[in-house]
């Protein structure tokens, strides 16, 4: 399975080498041309039958991690790459490099804490990372300074539908588009895995940049907090409601006309839908939005639950339903009058 194999890859932030490989052996046998631009994405273009429109899709490669920044005799220090809650950390399995050095993140045994240490939570700063090594030395030889660190964690399948990996956000996205490129289009289509998403949406600006496209979907794994805890009005999303439409979030406000469309278009053909009913987060879709003259966009998620953690859950059907949405509206696009409707601002003329 496609989305197993892609999970269980590393491939932190600045770091999407791993990634992109895979993806790369995939889609090339569907796309007209290939790019790997100086940041890293990689750009499949698929030539349209009229090319009177250009859409992009995008979804991100990385995933958050961690980078070694010290050592403490044969211990790794290290500091987070992208966003993380610290209090996930102590206790997990990790992976160093492309050697796939086995650790775990260790912490002062709680019988030598003094009564105020165990009141609080821990910080990244009083954290390390065990190797089994004695001495600096041994250690660096091991993982030089700015290694990249992953999480272990394998695809593991769940009752009701449900799968738990690392890096559901955003290897479902990925997962989507290297379905949806295997499609033919009258439109031109530039399907975009970005890098370093999760450090500042930095290789969508660039990707979107060069392509200057009228409309982008970005296919993502977003927040969903339907868990013992959250009262419901502060729930995100809900596993098991389908496709997430998002309205605004901190770094984008999605095209109010594409998101109606979207959504009517879920319902009219029984697919399930929902909105993300926070404004936080963010996604590709703040740099896409800001390209050039603006670009049209809307996120179209797959809900997963304790995202940016080693145990990410998400539900097949959620996954099923962003695809089939994503599918559908771009049988939709193929009708030039559609898309251009999409597309084009409307001129309000004074009298």
């Amino acid at each position: 399975m496609i989305l197993k194999e892609l999970t269980e890859l590393n491939g932190i932030s600045g770091s999407e080498y791993n990634v992109m490989e895979y993806i790369k052996s995939h889609v090339e046998k569907y796309a007209d041309s290939i790019n790997i631009d100086s940041m890293g994405n990689l750009i499949a273009f698929k030539k349209g039958t009229t090319g009177k429109y250009k859409v992009m899709l995008s979804a991100h490669m990385d995933e958050v991690g961690l980078m070694v920044t010290g050592y403490q005799d044969g211990m790794l220090k290290f500091k987070n790459v992208g966003g993380l809650d610290e209090r996930i950390l102590p206790g997990k399995i990790v992976v160093i490099g492309d050697k796939r050095i086995p650790g775990f993140i260790g912490v002062k045994p709680i019988h030598l804490q003094e009564r105020e240490e165990r009141g609080n939570n821990i910080k990244l700063k009083s954290m390390y990372i065990d190797i089994g090594m004695d001495k600096k030395e041994e250690a660096e030889a091991l993982a030089p300074l700015g290694e990249y660190v992953a999480f272990y964690s394998e695809y593991t399948e769940l009752g009701n539908d449900t799968v738990k990996a690392k890096a559901l956000d955003d290897r479902v996205g990925c997962a989507i588009l290297m379905e949806l490129i295997k499609e033919k289009y009258n439109f031109d289509l530039y399907a975009c895995f970005t890098v370093q998403e999760e450090v500042g949406l930095r290789g969508s600006e660039i990707a979107a940049y060069r392509i200057k496209p009228h409309l982008a979907l970005i296919m993502e794994g977003t927040t969903c907090s339907d868990v013992p805890g959250v009262e419901e009005h502060n729930y995100s999303t809900i596993l098991g409601g389908g496709a997430a439409l998002t309205i605004m979030d901190r770094t984008s406000y999605a095209d109010k006309v594409l998101v109606d469309f979207l959504y009517k278009l879920a319902e009219e053909n029984n697919i399930k839908v929902q909105f993300k009913r926070t404004t936080t987060g963010g996604n590709d879709a703040g740099k896409i939005q800001l390209t050039g003259s603006g670009v049209k966009v809307a996120s179209i998620s797959v809900p997963c639950r304790y995202i940016h953690s080693p145990v990410s859950v998400m539900n097949k059907k959620d996954y099923e339903s962003c695809l089939e949405l994503a599918k559908l509206a771009l049988e939709r696009f193929n009708n030039d009058e559609i898309l251009g409707g999409l597309i084009i601002d409307k001129v309000i003329s004074k009298k």
